[in-house]
């Protein structure tokens, strides 16, 4: 595995070939394919997919899982928001602007997959996410209430919004390895009538790194993006937190779960 902190120069290279940027674009319109589904859309033999795959997913860039005997890939937008949020938006709006659509137009939302390696020890990291005041500090000021038992409840709210925008249940607690709740969001009459999804935070320790999966599944075909889209800026603002104490400032921060 590769970690964030030292792969930027992977994601370049893999983004630098038209290929893999058209791979990327194909997972984008329809996530979760397996290879001989994207075998059939290009001209191109099984095996150089494969290859261009692999340089995908070793750049942070594609995410897989296994469903029964099938390989199925996901587009993992997180090392994209990254590289906006160090370079991109300090020269080229245009360039934000083309990596944002990139990253929140996912049009196959039954599941989502978000990958990123954080360097901090796994009770730091669980503390950032079940501690309220923490978490405000890198999910747009929204905070959360739980007492953190297996079938409690928890409350999502932001101090300057007032009202409640989201509430769920803590389905599964083994800290500091997973956490899996069910959400409900509120914060606005669309969203709510999407219904409850769920949310399976896993943390697994690579050196003196961090490995955080966030998968939001359990979502209905063509649900709103609102529901999913904001996590890779929660994700990079929780990396740049913990790495280095800053708050990260985005333009365009909308008030995602």
């Amino acid at each position: 595995m590769v970690t964030y902190s030292g792969s930027m120069d992977a994601v370049f290279k893999a983004l630098a070939d038209a290929t893999r940027r058209e791979l990327l674009d194909e997972l984008f319109r329809e996530d979760g394919q397996s290879l001989s589904a994207l075998e059939g859309r290009f001209e191109m033999t099984r095996f150089g997919i494969a290859k261009h795959l692999k340089l995908l997913e070793d750049a942070g860039l594609v995410v897989t899982r296994r469903r029964g005997r099938e390989k199925l890939h996901f587009l993992n937008p997180v090392p994209i928001r990254l590289v906006h949020d160090r370079w991109v938006s300090k020269y080229a709006e245009p360039w934000a602007a083309a990596l944002s659509d990139l990253k929140t137009r996912l049009e196959s939302p039954m599941e989502k997959i978000f990958e990123i390696y954080i360097k901090t020890t796994p009770e730091r990291l669980w503390e950032a996410i079940t501690d309220s005041e923490i978490r405000g500090k890198y999910q747009f000021g929204n905070t959360i209430n739980s007492d953190w038992s297996a079938g409690g409840r928890f409350e999502m709210g932001n101090p300057k919004a007032g009202g409640l925008l989201g509430e769920g249940e803590n389905v599964e607690l083994d800290p500091p390895r997973k956490l899996v709740q069910t959400m409900r969001a509120l914060w606005g009459e669309d969203v709510k009538a999407e219904g409850t999804s769920r949310i399976t935070w896993e943390i697994e320790p690579v050196g003196d790194s961090c490995h955080l999966t966030v998968t939001h599944d359990q979502l209905r075909e063509g649900a709103n993006e609102e529901l999913y889209g904001g996590w890779p800026m929660i994700l990079s603002g929780l990396k740049t937190w913990l790495e280095t104490g800053e708050l990260l400032t985005t333009p365009g921060s909308l008030m995602y779960t």
